[in-house]
């Protein structure tokens, strides 16, 4: 299912603590997390959100600490999918355990403004920038981590699968 969205754009090395303050790590409701996403460098962001937007920053996103709040708020807050040229090895792995999905481009990324519509195909990795007509690749996930991110993370997906082998 491609997802399209609005893009929310942001630089380079955006941490955890950035995407959500330490202050807020004793909460644990996502929905409650996504009120406060991004809010200490885009005070705006909650209310621009909608259903379906996407991130797209520079370099190593996500960067900082190891903390699954961070992936669960960006998800909450509404965003279908982040873009990025990098992304910190610990985000991307949580990211795909709370079922975020996150695409590596450079070249989408230095194509795509704040503003622009985009649609992302996570089977076959393409990017489409609907505002200019450019299309980007990034490598597909390989059809287990499509099966995670599909039911909505790790423990869902472990969950379903359990279920199945009943």
């Amino acid at each position: 299912m491609p997802h399209k969205g609005k893009v929310h754009k942001y630089g380079n090395n955006i941490d955890t603590d950035a995407i959500i303050a330490a202050r807020y790590l004793n909460m644990h409701d996502p929905k409650e997390l996504a009120a406060h996403c991004m809010e200490d460098i885009d005070a705006d962001f909650v209310q621009r959100v909608k259903p379906g937007d996407i991130i797209v920053a520079e370099s190593n996103f996500g960067c900082g600490s190891s903390r699954e709040h961070a992936p669960s708020a960006i998800k909450a807050s509404g965003i279908s999918c982040v873009i990025a040229k990098s992304f910190a090895r610990i985000f991307f792995r949580n990211a795909i355990n709370t079922g975020l999905p996150l695409l590596e481009s450079a070249e989408a990324v230095d194509n795509i403004k704040q503003g622009d519509m985009v649609e992302v195909d996570l089977a076959t990795g393409t990017i489409t920038n609907l505002s200019s007509g450019k299309t980007f690749k990034a490598k597909p996930y390989p059809a287990f981590m499509m099966e995670i991110i599909d039911s909505g993370g790790l423990i869902d997906y472990t969950r379903k699968k359990s279920a199945g082998a009943k």
